[in-house]
């Protein structure tokens, strides 16, 4: 990655991203008329930061490359210095050689001995936490109220003498009745409540349903292997006395089981019990040259040390999935991501939809033409080790290093998945500034650029626009970014958890007909 048209008024404008590129990325803002070091390149418009500028003359219907990969053809001849954007640039889909396996690389683990470790909450399975909390779910959207009550009822005057609980906290959804069943919603649901039931950084789970819904709280239960008992309760609406007979019921319920989880104390274990969920949202044109890729070379260092990065949006890697299929362990390993896309095709099929090459508003502000060129960042979260599996979503992930679960972009609903797959923290990359949080995993959020960082200082964790100022290389970042993993693990607040998200980012994914 190189600089040019460097003064001292406005030092290094534009950013070269690779030698074979026909378009520059700018900086900063860009005045019309403004000079690069190239005399033959004169800026034609007035261009916003993040956003692209032609390097050199494109004919019209010529490939537009970044990266060194084509995110779309120009619609008309572009001159030097042209803003390149969404106005003069086609989406066109074109066949990619899927090469499986031809990028796989061995990676270097650390020997065991040598690994980092976090101070987690080692349960009795084995697993491993994050955090300590005390969960209740709702079978159904009509015992949501319900579980939200029951919630509220354990204020931190009231867990003062559990210091060791991070909180109860109630797992609301809109679901459970009015869909198919059965049918793919239904097993998305059920598979998603019982992936939060058993998640390693909830101590106990409290499960509420109402009675006469389809997603019958027994046959959940006994359809996910759940077992009740001292950490597992459940609680139907109408076989217990109403909604105030509950909720009293559902206190009684995480009453006997707080002192068990308080009792539950840190300890160092090895990184290698990390599972850590990739996300972005509100992305930039800075977003694939700052964090995304830093993101990505710490998760290179945690697959190193044993741990799993967990990479989701299938939309959002629509484009360049040859990334990932040539890193794939296994041809049938990338055949499954193919066909999870092709899944997506047949879903998104005649809607407006993101996969069909449309991205957000914030995006298109930010810099990103078209999913294609979104895609190109978005897939660096997941750093360069080998792809070793495909998962649906919120399927329990049991294979170490990195890893794709199948999610919409969306990111509650994508999030969401993530942690019912075991994710016990998640990364969130942005460029326009997402405020967003989760729980039980905590999430760290990674600002893409100093200007957005430091104008919403207090929901960013980390500010990786330290790599476009020049003052952090790329691996640097990636170290620093690692090193902050295993502070938040070991407790340390994150920005979204001071400012008290993460109760209404639990967004299990619809899929089929509401009847």
């Amino acid at each position: 990655m190189s600089r040019e048209g460097q003064d001292p008024v406005n030092p290094n404008p534009v950013i070269r991203l690779h030698p074979s590129d026909n378009v520059l990325v700018a900086r900063s803002e860009l005045g019309l008329g403004q000079q690069l070091a190239d005399p033959a390149v004169r800026v034609r418009a007035q261009v916003p930061a993040g956003h692209k500028i032609a390097a050199c003359a494109i004919a019209a219907g010529t490939p537009v490359r970044k990266f060194d990969t084509v995110i779309g053809v120009a619609a008309r001849d572009i001159a030097p210095g042209d803003h390149v954007h969404a106005h003069n640039l086609t989406l066109v889909d074109f066949y990619r050689d899927p090469a499986f396996c031809q990028d796989v690389r061995p990676v270097d683990y650390v020997p065991e001995a040598q690994r980092a470790t976090f101070n987690g909450f080692v349960r009795a399975d084995g697993r491993v936490g994050t955090r300590n909390f005390i969960g209740i779910l709702s079978s159904v959207n009509c015992s949501s109220t319900v579980i939200r009550q029951i919630a509220a009822h354990f204020t931190p005057q009231r867990l003062a003498e559990y210091p060791n609980v991070d909180g109860v906290v109630a797992f609301a959804q809109t679901s459970g009745c009015g869909m198919s069943s059965p049918s793919e919603h239904f097993d998305v649901l059920r598979r998603t409540l019982a992936g939060y039931a058993r998640h390693p950084n909830l101590a106990g789970v409290l499960i509420v349903g109402l009675g006469c819904e389809r997603n019958q709280v027994a046959s959940l239960v006994e359809s996910q292997g759940l077992e009740p008992g001292p950490a597992v309760h459940t609680l139907v609406m109408q076989d217990t006395g109403g909604t105030r007979a509950t909720i009293a019921a559902g206190i009684r319920a995480i009453e006997s089981m707080l002192p068990a989880a308080s009792a539950a104390v840190r300890q160092p274990v090895p990184a290698s019990h990390l599972k850590i969920g990739l996300e972005c949202g509100g992305s930039d044109g800075f977003s694939g040259i700052s964090a995304n890729p830093a993101l990505g070379a710490a998760m290179d260092i945690l697959v190193r040390h044993g741990g799993t990065a967990i990479l989701s949006e299938t939309p959002e890697i629509h484009g360049v999935e040859f990334m990932l299929t040539r890193r794939a362990v296994t041809p049938e390993v990338g055949q499954k991501l193919l066909d999870r896309l092709a899944w997506w095709e047949r879903y998104t099929a005649g809607h407006n939809a993101q996969f069909n090459g449309v991205v957000g508003h914030g995006n298109q502000q930010g810099g990103l033409a078209n999913i294609f060129e979104k895609s190109l960042g978005s897939a660096m979260k997941g750093g360069t080790t080998p792809l070793q599996a495909v998962y649906e979503y919120a399927e329990p992930i049991d294979q170490a290093g990195f890893v794709f679960m199948d999610s919409p972009g969306y990111d509650p609903v994508a999030v969401t998945g993530q942690i019912a797959s075991g994710a016990n923290l998640i990364c969130f990359t942005t460029g326009r500034g997402s405020m967003f949080g989760s729980k039980p995993a905590p999430t760290i959020k990674l600002a893409s650029n100093s200007a957005m960082y430091h104008r919403l200082e207090e929901d960013m964790d980390i500010n990786c626009g330290l790599v476009l100022d020049g003052e952090l290389s790329v691996p640097q970042m990636g170290q620093r970014i690692f090193e902050h993993i295993l502070r938040a693990a070991s407790g340390e607040p994150t920005k979204s958890e001071l400012l008290g998200l993460g109760d209404n980012e639990f967004v299990p994914w619809h899929l089929g007909i509401v009847s």
